[in-house]
Parts: structure tokens; sequence; C-alpha cells
């Protein structure tokens, strides 16, 4: 009986360790069911594996200028591709000696890196060091997701090893290589050489190359613009582990460490930004929504646009300014839309201001129409119509004087009386054929330039008269291909169209020439400037000038932003003139 009872205790004992055995491996089967479900649900939230090798992003447009050159891009996050087997060697040893030294040699995941990476953090009680591979380090960029997820660190481990299974150690790194993004929002390590040293990553020297590594471990934190004592630091850290890796010598490596520097960005103040501004619209104007990379052909000319804004900030001083130039055709080679880019973005050569005496042309046209020409005599003296009783500039007035007279002098009373002779429509539908009769008011102040008008529209006048009489339509693309080179548009010029009379346009040139020689814009003369005209708004707030080459006809604004006068002696004939001089001559 005793020992059917011990027996007995015994079966119980072992039954209940079966139990327990048996709860527990249910558990952890459970628990197994449970992750792997979890595994399957984060790997089928994953995008198509293939999919994620093509990054989604904006359409980038690259402007060129007139010669092929590219000026600007806009929208463009990725350098060009490099390549392992493009590269100096010691671009892609740098990336791998500070990075991942074991990555020819280890999988997916190194699990030497991650054991070393846990013991570090938890010695040092925070996170003082990373485990991640290079191939990781792909998966993560090739995802653009910073999320610092369960589901996150999974689905970088399956695309970790999916890219292992898929692509050779140099392919991983090719990638690596070409979406890390080091400055800018932009990515790879062309778009940052491009960017720091001003050249791109084929040409970088081993001390720029270990620049480049340094900022792998955090770009913002180690770069060499925002923090190069930081970001020189570690690049000798980077040197050196290419000389233990045997990447490079000892001498190699001191002397790169020499080399080492700050570098600097430079801001770009107004170069190209206004310009490529106005392009972009006038792309959107043509092509609706942009939805590929595009290269876009333009009509600037890099080395007039070049002299052109040196000039303007050279001279600008406490005010504003806007210059734009445009070829008998109407192809704008130039246009500045202010000083300072960086300060405003607001393009002046299209905003709306008094012209002053620089409209007078029109009116003068009329009379050459209608048989008047630079020799018949006009009074000047005063004039009234209602209220409206303007004085000439100097308060001065001449009496008896020739057309081209009272033109040089740029005089009030004799064009308030040619439209009063002619008719206000008749001067109206003039600037209409010129292309700038739409927000024009019917009243005789426009005659005097009150009506607002932009730079572009006045230089635009002038243009005509210098196309010998032929319509001007201004133009700033020629082409735009996509990235493959194939054409998306190719400009297509339209028939020019007479506007004004052969002999109607060279008296006009003769009245323009006096000015320069006899008149307002004498200080923009030079010998290759055919004519020009001088404008001043009310209380000076607008001052302006518009001149002609043999090649380009060119309008200067100059004024404030807030519309307030100007000192007394900014007038269209001092600094607009001058500055039109210093360009040209």
């Amino acid at each position: 009986m005793i020992r059917n009872s011990r027996d007995k205790k015994s079966e119980q004992k072992r039954s209940w360790k079966a139990r327990l055995i048996g709860f527990i491996a249910n558990v952890f089967l459970i628990c197994v069911a449970i992750a792997g479900l979890y595994v399957l649900f984060v790997f089928l939230q994953m995008p198509s594996l293939d999919s994620v090798l093509h990054e989604t992003r904006e359409p980038a447009i690259v402007f060129l200028d007139r010669n092929g050159r590219e000026i600007r891009s806009d929208g463009r996050i990725m350098g060009a591709a490099v390549s392992v087997n493009n590269l100096p060697p010691h671009v892609w040893q740098a990336i791998v000696a500070i990075e991942d030294k074991r990555f020819f040699e280890h999988g997916a995941i190194s699990y030497r890196g991650t054991a070393r990476a846990v013991f570090l953090n938890m010695f040092r009680g925070h996170f003082a060091a990373g485990g991640s591979t290079i191939t990781q380090q792909t998966a993560k960029n090739i995802f653009l997701s910073r999320e610092k997820k369960l589901s996150r660190k999974i689905q970088e481990l399956i695309l970790s090893m999916w890219l292992e299974s898929r692509f050779d150690k140099n392919q991983i790194l090719d990638l690596y290589m070409n979406r890390i993004s080091l400055v800018g929002g932009m990515r790879g390590i062309d778009a940052a050489s491009n960017a720091l040293f001003g050249h791109g990553a084929r040409e970088m020297s081993v001390a720029e190359s270990a620049q480049i590594a340094a900022m792998l471990k955090a770009p913002s934190a180690y770069s060499p613009v925002k923090n190069p004592e930081r970001n020189i630091k570690r690049a000798k850290v980077v040197l050196a582990e290419m000389v233990r890796q045997n990447y490079i010598s000892l001498e190699t490596a001191r002397k790169a460490a020499s080399e080492l520097k700050q570098s600097v960005i430079p801001q770009d103040k107004n170069l190209y930004r206004y310009w490529t501004d106005f392009v972009r619209d006038e792309i959107e104007s043509r092509m609706g929504e942009i939805n590929q990379d595009l290269y876009v052909y333009t009509t600037l000319d890099s080395k007039i646009q070049k002299r052109v804004a040196t000039t303007l900030a050279d001279n600008i001083g406490e005010y504003q300014g806007a210059i734009v130039a445009i070829e008998r055709d109407g192809a704008i080679i130039s246009m500045v839309g202010g000083d300072d880019y960086s300060v405003s973005q607001f393009n002046r050569v299209l905003a709306l201001r008094q012209p002053g005496s620089a409209f007078k042309p029109v009116v003068y046209l009329v009379a050459l129409e209608n048989g008047m020409t630079p020799e018949s005599y006009v009074n000047d003296s005063p004039f009234a119509i209602g209220d409206y009783n303007p004085k000439n500039y100097d308060e001065r007035y001449y009496g008896g004087i020739t057309l081209a007279t009272a033109f040089a002098k740029s005089v009030n009373s004799v064009p308030l009386k040619l439209t009063k002779e002619y008719g206000i429509d008749s001067v109206l539908k003039m600037a209409a054929r010129l292309g700038v009769g739409n927000n024009l008011k019917r009243e005789y102040s426009t005659v005097l330039g009150a009506s607002e008008m932009s730079l572009l529209d006045l230089t635009t006048i002038y243009s005509v008269i210098w196309n010998d009489g032929k319509s001007v339509h201004p133009y700033s693309i020629t082409k735009i291909t996509d990235a493959g080179g194939h054409t998306i548009y190719s400009r297509n010029p339209s028939d020019e169209m007479t506007i004004l009379q052969p002999q109607t346009v060279e008296y006009m040139k003769e009245l323009l020439y006096e000015v320069v020689t006899k008149g307002t814009g004498k200080r923009a003369y030079t010998p290759n400037v055919f004519g020009g005209k001088t404008g001043t708004s009310n209380d000076n707030r607008d001052a302006w000038f518009v001149g002609t080459t043999p090649d380009f006809v060119m309008g200067v604004w100059v004024g404030r932003d807030d519309n307030k006068p100007m000192s007394s002696k900014i007038t269209g004939g001092t600094l607009p003139a001058t500055i039109f001089h210093e360009i040209v001559k």
C-alpha cells in the first residue's frame, strides 16, 4: 500500500511537469506564431522590392544657357551616378574604412558588429555606437524613412537580406554612394562633392574623400561647412583607418591630412535665380504639370548675365534695381530681377511701375506717322487740359524747338500737345500695336508715363524700333528635352509683322540717338550705343534708361520696393544711364 501511494505521487509529479512543459511549449509556439504573423504583416506592408530601387521624387528641371552649359538645376536631388568601377579607389575605400571595414566579408548583418555595439551601449549606459552594416544603411536610405519603430527595423532587415541575395557587394556599395544624403537634401556623394568642392566625385582627392566619409556619421554635425573642426578631426580618423586597413600609405595620409580644410558653399545671390524662376513659369504655361525630368535650353547669355548682375550690385547702393536685355528677334539674353535673390525673390523686371518719360517714344511715333520729322518745329510752353497742368522737370520752357530737341530734353509740354492734336486714342492704339497697351489708362497722364508697366514690356517697345519696326515677342526657351535627349518642345518662330514703316523707324532712331549724344541720356553714351531714352516718374520714385547696342536692347530700372521717393538726384539720366554705360562700354 505504501509503494502504491509513492508511485501515485510520482506519477502526479511527472504529470505536473509534463503539463508545465507542454504549457511553456504552447506559449512559445503561440509567441512564435504571433511573431511570425507580425513579420508577415510587416512584410506585406512593404512596397515592391523592385520598386524601392526606383525612388519617387519630384521631377527635376535642368536649365542650360544658349551655349548648352548647365547654369542651375531645380528639384534635382541626386548627383550623377557613380560606381566603384568609375571612381578613384580612395573614394569608396574611405567610406568602407570608417563605416563597415568588414563589408566585403560579412552578409547582410554583421553579428560581430551588432554584438560589439550592444555591449558598448550597455557599458556606457546610452546609445554610443551603431552596428548597422552598409547594406542595412542602404536599405534605410532606399526606404527614405527615419522612423524608429520595430516594424521599420524588421523591414530594414528583410530588405537588407534581399539586397544581399540580389546584388553583389560592389553594386550594394554603388547604391549606398548614390543614395546617401549629405548636403541640403540632395542625395549621392557626387551631389555632395559638387556642393562642397565644386567638382564631381570622380575628381575627389584623398583629403576630400575623407571629409565626405567623415560626414556619414551625422551629415550636419560633421559638415565641413557648418562644423569644420569636427569634420577635420573625424576625417583624420578616416585617414588613420585607411592606413590601418592598407588602403593608403602613411605618407599619403599625412599629405591628405595637411589638405583638410573648411568648405564654403557660394551663396546664390541673384546670378541665375530670377532667370530660372521666370523660365520655370514659362515652362508651366506651355506644358502644364511637369511629370518628368526636363532639360531646358534657354536664350540666356551667361557672360552678359554675369556682367549685368555684377554691375547692378556694384552700383545700386541703397536702392533696388532690375535689368533685362533682348536681342532683335526677342531672345532674352539677360535678366536680373534685383540686387540679392537671397533677400528677396521678387523679380522686379516684371514689377508694374510708372515709366515716366520712357513712354514718350509711343507719342512721338504717332507724330512721325502723321508726317512730322525730327526737324519739325514745336512749341515748348505751359500746357493744361482741365485740372491737369504738368510742368517740365526743371520748370524751364524753351519756346520754339525742333521735335528732336524736345525729345532729347524730354520736355513734357510737347508730347501732351501732340496727343491733343492726334488724339489720346491714337497713342493708345500705337501702344497696343507695340504690344503694351493692355493696362494703359485713357488719360493724358499716360502720355507722361503715369500708367504702370513692367520693365520687360517697356524694353519690348524699344525692341520693335530697333528690329526695324517689325514685331517682337520676347522669349526665353529654344528647346526642351527629356532626360533621354528626346525633344519635347522646340520653338517655332512666328512670322514677323510690320508694325512701323521704315521712314518712321529711321526718324525715331534719330531721335533716340540725339538723347544719348545731346540730351538726358548722355551718361549712357559709348561709341557702340545707337540710342536710348531716360524716364523718371513723379517724386523720383522710378528711374529708367532703355538703350540699344548693335547686339541687344537693354532696359534698366532703379527705385525702391516700398515705392517711396528716391533722392532728387536720381533720375533716368543718372544712375540707370550710368549702369547701362558700365555694362556696354
